[in-house]
């Protein structure tokens, strides 16, 4: 009966927070619509201001501006329909000819994934550079990775203000891993990244000069990359992972920024066995459409509304970009049953990518952890298919403390945009020239920083001759701190997704028993093919084409509109007034719609899978385990650190005081960073000559010991230089840093200045020929401020 009256207990309150939060919900949807319909109006009554007191809508008594009015909107209505032939018509060519990528440069096939041993649909293309920009073979060569997401690859090269135009532009070769309409019978998912880890070694074969691959991942392409890396770590460079979703059960439970509703949809449609069903309809292959139609089902507005108003309202101009996309937006690919399965019972519902559950070829686990290489995770706070959480997570479910990500010695860059939402990320020029384009520039940097969890910001400013300017800088932080901001609920509201999981095996293996023979049964080649050509999306397209005989008129009338095309006038100005604001009030009402159906479809979820988690879980057992407050002195990096404290040689003390000089809670300009590799460069000689990964193995595990035994690292610094001749070179790189203008000039902090003559103090070395050069250069009462702390920590 207690537990009875607990689990009772518990319902009450899962309904009563459920019944908060719609509310909440209902209340900022109401306020917002009524912002924007009065914003609307206000925007009307401004223009009527303008119009010197007569109101737009008294300009249709005029009947002259009333007929110039009506002639532009019948012309623009057919430039209108006419794009949305031409936009039919290129679907139906493609159709024909094959769906093509729709990179916007020329690109020449380098590896054929088609004539593997385990052949798949994927291929390996280098992109051409184009008139006046020369790529360097010996620099870094960048992999672009696209989603394969139901669209077709390319949005990454879509135009020259791009991942790969970025790219080009500063001189690297950029390959990209395309895929082809049909996938190979019997390909899967762990046959694709078997096949992409041959493309990224055929690219280090062909750049054997030059640093490891960049590998860049847009959406589900990101956590194709973070599986390569993980298999594959030996030939893999920096990742760049933009938008991927990679702890699926995550996002805002809340009102505001971040919102995710897709996160729900597997739970409200029962699991993972729609997409089995869906498959099997198609014959053993699901249609690519389904979730495309599933990313224009969350926001109707731009879907129904808006994007059509807005080539409607600029039909002299938007054509040419309008249909440019749509070329890519209704493109459609197919994956085989076993492709969206393992998708959806690992990924979406499984959640099981960052706990190493998910195997590849040869048995082993995908450990995330393996990967050897920096990181920048970049996401944005308007992205309603991603958000940050999704993003971000999975660090802290894989690493669990900052101290395991410094003794991994893993570097971790995240990069957050305020608004754009999921696409743009992706296809953006802006964010192509100011978020991609410094990624680029800062890769390098990045490769030689301290391991540890950074963030990334962008300031934005003019130059003197009137250009944008970008200003980077990093910033290190707590993974604990981060965990905690962005996780206002500190996950509690994932724990019903672990009811969606059960629910969905339940539902898979009935599916499976009962109704998948029958539809295998009834399935064909020709039904699939059918439900395929009449998929809603489809069909508006080729429905809508030369194909048509009914619109046969349609092009010739539009090439006499364009020969005859009149401007506006300040009076049509006006009445277009009055038409922005009914579209807006339109749009307002879709978004509204779509406001209220999240929040109900949130309050259903909850309630539902909510009240089934609390039947199976004791909310004490279910509680995540607490980090331990303040003092991790118990975590087994820590103790296996401290416990090294006085084993090691040159490498080891040169990275230790490298952490005792480093500056502590600063920013990190990027000024500082390109000193810090010069200087790397320059004193290489004195430098360990390690791989990066090894360096910051060694650099996290060092910074480790410094912050939970500042005192002890200094004490044992002399048992790593037991050697006179290491002790010579440490101390002979710090007087040729001291002497180097360009450390001079960085200028040290008194903190540093202090630990630097304790360092000193602490290696003392006989006389000698080095000591004696040394000194003699320096002599203490006439030197300027000595600055070699920054130096030295540059230089490590």
């Amino acid at each position: 009966m207690t537990d009875l009256a607990n689990r009772y207990a518990r319902s009450q309150e899962v309904g009563s927070k459920v019944a908060r939060l719609l509310a909440k919900r209902s209340e900022l949807a109401q306020s917002q619509f009524r912002q924007r319909v009065a914003d609307a109006a206000e925007r009307l009554d401004d223009t009527d201001k303008r119009a010197q007191g007569s109101p737009a809508w008294a300009t249709a008594l005029d009947p002259w501006a009333g007929y110039r009015y009506a002639m532009d909107v019948a012309e623009r209505s057919v430039l209108f329909w006419d794009t949305l032939r031409q936009r039919g018509n290129g679907f139906v060519d493609q159709a024909r000819h094959g769906l093509q990528p729709v990179l916007h440069f020329d690109h020449e096939l380098v590896v054929d994934g088609r004539t593997l041993a385990r052949p798949v649909n994927y291929a390996l293309v280098r992109l051409l550079p184009p008139e006046g920009v020369v790529v360097d073979v010996s620099k870094r060569p960048y992999v672009i990775i696209d989603p394969r997401a139901g669209h077709g690859p390319g949005i990454g090269g879509f135009k020259d203000d791009s991942q790969a135009g970025v790219a080009l532009k500063a001189g690297h070769c950029v390959y990209f891993v395309i895929f082809f309409r049909d996938p190979e019978p019997g390909q899967t998912m762990l046959d694709v990244c078997a096949a992409e880890e041959q493309f990224i070694r055929k690219v280090c074969e062909l750049h054997p000069d030059s640093p490891k691959p960049a590998i860049v991942g847009n959406c589900q392409g990101g956590w194709a990359a973070m599986m390569l890396a993980s298999s594959d770590p030996d030939h893999t460079g920096p990742l760049v992972i933009n938008g991927a979703p990679m702890s699926y059960w995550s996002g805002a439970w809340s009102e505001g920024e971040g919102d995710n509703p897709m996160r729900y949809s597997g739970g409200m449609l029962g699991g993972t066995w729609l997409a089995s069903l869906t498959a099997d309809l198609g014959n053993g292959k699901f249609d690519g459409a389904h979730l495309v139609q599933n990313f224009e089902n969350l926001n109707p507005a731009n879907s129904l509304w808006d994007k059509y108003y807005h080539l409607f309202d600029n039909v002299d101009t938007e054509p040419p970009r309008f249909l440019d996309f749509e070329r890519w937006w209704g493109g459609y690919y197919l994956m085989n049953r076993e492709e969206i399965e393992w998708i959806t019972r690992n990924l979406f519902v499984g959640n099981k990518l960052w706990s190493g559950e998910v195997r590849g070829l040869d048995g082993a686990a995908f450990d995330l952890r393996e990967i050897k290489s920096p990181i920048v995770l970049f996401a944005s706070l308007g992205d309603n298919i991603t958000p940050p959480q999704q993003a971000f997570n999975w660090v802290a479910d894989i690493y669990g403390s900052t101290e395991e990500i410094k003794a991994r010695g893993q570097v971790i860059v995240g990069l957050v945009h305020q608004s754009i939402g999921h696409l743009g990320i992706f296809v953006s020029g802006k964010v192509a020239k100011k978020e991609h384009q410094q990624i680029a520039s800062v890769l390098e940097a990045i490769e030689s920083f301290p391991p540890g969890l950074y963030g990334m910001e962008i300031a934005e400013s003019r130059g003197e001759d009137g250009k944008t300017q970008y200003d980077v800088s990093f910033q290190e932080y707590r993974l604990e701190d981060i965990a905690a901001r962005l996780n206002r609920f500190e996950r509690s509201d994932e724990q019903p997704f672990e009811a969606v999981k059960r629910v969905s095996e339940l539902n898979q293996r009935a599916y499976e028993l009962f109704l998948q023979p029958w539809v295998r049964a009834f399935s064909n080649e020709t039904t699939a093919k059918l439900q395929r050509q009449f998929h809603p999306l489809r069909a508006q397209r080729w429905a809508f084409s030369d194909l048509n005989p009914w619109l046969a008129w349609l092009g010739p009338t539009a090439e006499a509109v364009r020969a005859k095309r009149h401007a506006e006038t300040h009076d049509d100005t006006r009445l277009r007034a009055v038409e922005h604001c009914g579209s807006e009030m339109l749009s307002a009402s879709l978004d509204f719609y779509r406001a209220m159906r999240d929040a109900m479809t949130e309050s259903a979820f909850f309630s539902l899978y909510g009240n089934l988690y609390c039947v199976e879980h004791d909310e004490e057992a279910s509680a995540r385990p607490a980090e331990p407050a303040g003092d991790h002195r118990n975590l087994p990096y820590v103790r296996d650190a401290l416990a090294s404290m006085s084993e090691g040689g040159y490498t080891e003390a040169l990275a230790r005081a490298a952490c005792l000089l480093a500056r502590r809670g600063e920013p990190l300009p990027l000024a500082r960073l390109a000193l810090r590799h010069e200087l790397a460069k320059d004193y290489a000689a004195w430098l360990p000559q390690l791989p990066g990964d090894q360096w910051r193995r060694v650099r996290g595990e060092q910074e480790i010991i410094v912050r939970y035994e500042p005192e002890q690292a200094l004490a044992t610094l002399p048992d790593l230089l037991k050697d006179r001749k290491d002790r010579e070179k440490l101390l002979e790189l710090a007087e040729k840093l001291l002497a180097d203008r360009r450390v001079q000039e960085a200028g040290p902090t008194a903190a540093q200045l202090g630990m630097l003559d304790k360092i000193r103090s602490s290696l003392p070395v006989e006389s000698g020929p080095v000591a004696l050069s040394v000194a003699s250069k320096h002599p203490a009462p006439d030197a300027p401020p000595a600055r070699v702390a920054p130096g030295l920590k540059e230089a490590s």
